[in-house]
Parts: C-alpha cells; sequence; structure tokens
C-alpha cells in the first residue's frame, strides 16, 4: 500500500508521524547552521516547501522535540551533526501570513495575535527559577488578552516593538541557551499594507521589531526568514549587516526548496505513474533557482494524488487557485501597449530580456511597470537566467501550467485595460491617418513619459527599436489593418496601416537615436524616411487601390519622439 501523500499539511511532525509520503530536505539543516550569516533569508514563489521547511527546523533544533522523526531522513546519518544541534535551542516560531488588516490598526492586532499565541507555548517562564519577578510581569504582558473575546491580545504598542526581543531573552535565561527565532512568511503584512494604503507605518513596525530581535541581540543564536520578495535592506533590514539572503538568483541551497528532476522521479515511480514523467515535466518543470531546475512541489504532489486516485486523468492548473495575485494586478494601471505585446510573446514561447531589481520596497513597486518583471519573475510566473552583465536576465514562462495562468488571466488584465484607454489609442490612429505628425509625436512622447522606464531601453540599439515597434504595435492593437514587418517593395516595412473604407494608407518606419537633441532625432527620422523611399514600402498599398498613402518616419530616444512625414506625392515635415 502506498503511503499518504500530504496534501495541504504544512507540519512536519504531522507529515511523519502520519506515515505520509516526504521528500527529505533535512539538508536544509545544516545548510542553514554552518552557512555565513547569523539571520538567513530564503526566498522562494508560493507554494515551494516553505512553511514545511520552517516547521522541520521547529521540530529538529527545538528543546523537547521528538528525536524518532528524523530517524530515517537524511540528516540522521551525520551523528556528530545531531547530537550537537538536535533538540537543543529554544526556538520561536511565528508565521506573518494571516497578519493583514484593511487598516493599519488591524493588522498591528493580528500581529500582536501572532506573537501572543507563540508566547503562550512558554507558559512554563511563569514560573521558571531563572527569571526574576520583573521578567515574569514582562512575559505576563505579551499574554494578556483583551476582554472582547479574548482578542486581540493586550499588549502594548511599546510591548510588540520588543517582543521577540524579550521572548529570546527569556527563554535564554530560563534554558541557559541561546534561542533561535523562525519567521515565515515575512513579508506578507508589507504586501497587505500596499494594498490597503498603510504601508509606511507597517514597514516602521516590522523594522523595529526585527532590528529589536535580530540585530546585536546577545539572546540569538540565529534566525530563519521565509518569504516570496527580498525587500530592500532600505526598508525593513536597515543596518542589518548579519542578514545573508538566498533567493532566486542564488548559487547556494538551490535544492532545499521545490523538487529536482530525481525527486520528481522517485515520486511518480512510488505511484506507479512513470508514464507521466514528460506531462509533469511539460506543465510543473521550469523553475530556475541559480543554476538549478526545479519543480513546484505543491503542483506536483497534488497531481500525483489527483491522478493515483482517479479523480483527474490529465494535469491541470493547481497554482493559480492557491493563492491571490494582486501584486501582479497592482501593475495593470501603468501597463501600456508594449507590456501586453511582451506577455503575447512570452505566451508564444519566446524569451524577453529585462533586468531584474531584487531589492525593491512595495512603495516602488508599481512607480514603473518596469519593476512588474521583477515581480513575476521574484514569485514564480517567470523563470530565466542572467545574462553576461550580470543583471539582465533572459526571461520566460516556466512551463504550461504558468502558461495557462498568463492567458487565462493576466494577459486579460492588461488588454482589458489597453483597450479601455482607447482614446490615446484613437487619437493616435486618426492621426496616422489624417497625416498628423506633430499629434502622432504629442501623443506619442506623453505615452512614453506616463508609462515607461528607460530602463526598458538598457540594451543594444536593435532592440531598442524593437522595444518601440512593440509599443506601437500595442497601441493600435485594436485596429484590424495593421501588419508588422511585412514584404513590401524592396524589403520589411516596419508598421502598416490601412483604411480600406477610406483608401488610405501609412507606412511607419522606426529609429532610435542615440542623442535626445532635435536635431540628432530629425536626423534619425529624416533616414527612416529615406529607407521606405529607397526600399519602395509603399508599392503594396499602392497596388491594393489605396489614394492616399503617409509615410512617415519615426525617431525616439528614450521617452522622447521625433515624427516626420512625406506623401507620396509631395514633401513636408
Amino acid at each position: 500500500m502506498v503511503k499518504r501523500l500530504p496534501i495541504g499539511m504544512d507540519d512536519f511532525g504531522d507529515v511523519i508521524r502520519d506515515g505520509c509520503y516526504y521528500v527529505d530536505k533535512t539538508m536544509l539543516i545544516r545548510h542553514v547552521i554552518e552557512r555565513a550569516g547569523q539571520v538567513k533569508l530564503y526566498t522562494r514563489p508560493r507554494r515551494f516547501g516553505k512553511t514545511l521547511n520552517m516547521s522541520m527546523l521547529l521540530h529538529f533544533l527545538e528543546i523537547g522535540q521528538d528525536s524518532t522523526l528524523f530517524a530515517n531522513l537524511e540528516i540522521a546519518r551525520d551523528k556528530e551533526f545531531c547530537q550537537t544541534h538536535e533538540g537543543q535551542y529554544p526556538v520561536i516560531f511565528i508565521s506573518l501570513k494571516s497578519v493583514e488588516g484593511e487598516d493599519y490598526r488591524s493588522a498591528v492586532n493580528a500581529l500582536k495575535a501572532v506573537i501572543g499565541t507563540e508566547a503562550l507555548r512558554f507558559q512554563f517562564l511563569r514560573t521558571s527559577d531563572q527569571l526574576s519577578d520583573a521578567d515574569k510581569n514582562l512575559y505576563a504582558q505579551l499574554i494578556a488578552v483583551g476582554e472582547e473575546d479574548g482578542l486581540p491580545f493586550a499588549m502594548s504598542d511599546q510591548a510588540l516593538n520588543g517582543s521577540l526581543q524579550l521572548l529570546t531573552r527569556l527563554l535564554a535565561k530560563h534554558f541557559g541557551k541561546k534561542a533561535v527565532i523562525l519567521i515565515d512568511e515575512y513579508d506578507v503584512p508589507l504586501d497587505k499594507a500596499h494594498l490597503h494604503g498603510y504601508y509606511d507605518p507597517m514597514v516602521t513596525l516590522i523594522r523595529t521589531i526585527f532590528l529589536n530581535a535580530m540585530k546585536t541581540n546577545t539572546s540569538l543564536a540565529f534566525a530563519v526568514l521565509t518569504g516570496c520578495l527580498r525587500i530592500s535592506k532600505e526598508s525593513i533590514f536597515t543596518g542589518m549587516n548579519n542578514l545573508k539572503v538566498y533567493s532566486m538568483t542564488s548559487g547556494q541551497g538551490n535544492e532545499m526548496f521545490g523538487f529536482t528532476d530525481t525527486e520528481v522521479d522517485n515520486l511518480l515511480s512510488a505511484y506507479g505513474l512513470n508514464k507521466c514523467k514528460q506531462e509533469v515535466r511539460e506543465w510543473y518543470d521550469g523553475y530556475r533557482i541559480g543554476g538549478t531546475r526545479v519543480y513546484c512541489p505543491w503542483d506536483v504532489v497534488n497531481f500525483c494524488n489527483d491522478i493515483y486516485y482517479g479523480e483527474e486523468n490529465r494535469p491541470i492548473n493547481y497554482w493559480a487557485n492557491s493563492s491571490g495575485n494582486d501584486l501582479v494586478r497592482g501593475f495593470v494601471a501603468i501597463a501600456s501597449g508594449s507590456t501586453v505585446q511582451e506577455i503575447e510573446l512570452l505566451i508564444d514561447g519566446e524569451h524577453i530580456h529585462k533586468e531584474i531589481e531584487e531589492n525593491v520596497t512595495y512603495r516602488d513597486l508599481d512607480s514603473s511597470v518596469d519593476h512588474l518583471w521583477s515581480v513575476l519573475f521574484s514569485t514564480g510566473y517567470l523563470t530565466g537566467d542572467v545574462e553576461n552583465d550580470g543583471k539582465t536576465y533572459d526571461l520566460c514562462i516556466p512551463n504550461e501550467e504558468v502558461r495557462s495562468l498568463f492567458v487565462s488571466q493576466i494577459l486579460k488584465w492588461f488588454r482589458d485595460k489597453v483597450r479601455r484607454d482607447t482614446k490615446s489609442a484613437s487619437d493616435f490612429y486618426h492621426a496616422i491617418l489624417n497625416g498628423q505628425p506633430k499629434e502622432m509625436e504629442r501623443i506619442l512622447t506623453n505615452l512614453l513619459q506616463r508609462s515607461i522606464s528607460i530602463r526598458d531601453i538598457y540594451t543594444n540599439k536593435k532592440i531598442r527599436e524593437n522595444f518601440y515597434h512593440g509599443f506601437i504595435l500595442g497601441l493600435l492593437t485594436a485596429y484590424p489593418e495593421i501588419t508588422s514587418n511585412a514584404e513590401n517593395g524592396d524589403g520589411y516595412s516596419d508598421i502598416t496601416v490601412r483604411d480600406g473604407n477610406q483608401m488610405v494608407g501609412a507606412i511607419l518606419e522606426l529609429k532610435y537615436s542615440n542623442s535626445g537633441t532635435v536635431t540628432a532625432m530629425q536626423k534619425e527620422s529624416q533616414k527612416a524616411l529615406g529607407q521606405i523611399e529607397k526600399l519602395h514600402y509603399e508599392d503594396h498599398l499602392k497596388r491594393t487601390g489605396v489614394d492616399t498613402i503617409h509615410k512617415y518616419g519615426i525617431s525616439f530616444h528614450k521617452k522622447l519622439s521625433c515624427v516626420l512625414m512625406q506623401d507620396v506625392k509631395s514633401d513636408y515635415t
């Protein structure tokens, strides 16, 4: 009889005691203890086993733990290590995934409940011979409850600020050993605060609690944090030079979260599902953590369970419904047509090249659509390898599951936004057909100022031109007679616009100028017009009976544009 799969279980003790199938990640314990950094932060996408791993650390490290849980696991082979560290630490373990609220005070109360509930695990401190009466009174403040339904906890805001530091000090005095702090989903309160508009006070609160507990705290042995995003040190980790981050781009600890090929093969074999290997790879593989390729554990475990018990007969999207996508949706308001074009390229299996910025703050996230790609990368929607410059990543969608999510949700959000912004698109389209280059230039420059970051174009000139090409195509996406890179005359024109009803057409040739001066940009626009003329791009429109043809040379420099126009029969700018 096969072991039960631990669907929805995130307590390590329950998984092992219930005899569930467990993919051994116990070597994370050695990584945590032996690698540099008193405070370690592991950032991974949701559903990558973060909470289960943190629970595993708790069960191994905490004084009084059940050592039999690890008897048949890899860490038990190192008997000297286990004798030194197993069951040798007081441990504080909190998860911040439930710390949220529509206003700041509600979130604070939720945080008090989380820390107060953990403090209740240590009620032996009330009678400890190692603590003074003053210490016991301070502990009592952490576990005192309010009068209404026992919640929120009645600890003061001042007590909350020093709560984790106080617990480590009291536990260290009681046991005579330094304490460990484990904080799961550390960034959730900041995400929710950003969403509901109280980000600044929440940053101040979390920073104060963390600095008190994890910086120059002589009662702390070490601390481990997990989350989805790596938040800038200037945000909540100010002054914490004892922090070591293991992110999606790190070269260490890559196999500690997520399933490797071998682990997935073993799991499929255990349930007689070897025939499903290819499907599982196509649907749930493809994530790159450092130089290691991994699968999302949540997906693979659910797939095996559903296929084995006959609840499904094909791969489905498990990840989409496992958590909210509010962070990604927040970028819709500042997206442009070029964003849609890039998302469509990704869905088609293409790669895009973007600079990934891991050290951001939630306050800065929606200042530019450029940050969208960093969020998509950090949260698992995209994966990729770093290029030679060490900053730019070759990004792609990792697998079919995430691709289906892009199609069903993300692309729809961004397309709907572009469709709602119809006035600019309509004005630009009609300016093209009506021969109004200055109006086209005004609209383009205005849109560029509002919607792009200059970091979108930190690359070679050809790729820069491709970026603006996609930007204009996105702007014209609602109009049917638009062609891109079509064979015209003796070459391939960038963009062709045609209105069959009015028999009016236009050729748009795009260039990038290395300078933003008027002279330099006009020179590039003239060069574009010369290319249209030399290669006879208008011939195709003539053959289709178009009476009026406008030729546009358009140059760009960062957020600037320059549009020059030439008629087939007469020249003017």
